[in-house]
């Protein structure tokens, strides 16, 4: 759900659509966000399965990283890491939280 492109908008505050990117990212990924209806570049700075984190730059300043650790039998743990200079949209990511874990309770029942 984190690295699906599709899914971003649907837990993404902020984003109203991605292009540039089909499917997951990874590492080297380039392409759009549309926020608040401009259409911004983004890069993917890491993305490493291993760690289950990536992070990113939009507009060329680094964003927001993304980590999900396990916790559990079908359990995970969800988190952003915003840079000091960004602290204000801890806000928007407190909602991104709450918007994933309802679409992960979705897709686990089916």
């Amino acid at each position: 759900m984190l690295v699906s492109v599709a899914d971003w908008p649907d837990w993404g505050p902020s984003v109203s659509g991605v292009r540039g990117v089909d499917g997951g990212i990874e590492a080297g990924s380039r392409g759009e966000v549309r926020v608040a209806g401009v259409w911004v570049p983004f890069s993917i700075e890491t993305c490493d399965d291993e760690s289950r984190r990536w992070t990113w730059r939009v507009a060329g300043v680094p964003a927001t990283g993304h980590r999900v650790d396990p916790v559990g039998p079908e359990r995970c743990s969800v988190s952003f890491e915003v840079p000091v200079l960004a602290g204000p949209y801890a806000a928007v990511c407190a909602v991104a939280l709450r918007r994933i874990e309802r679409l992960a309770k979705r897709r686990a029942r089916g």
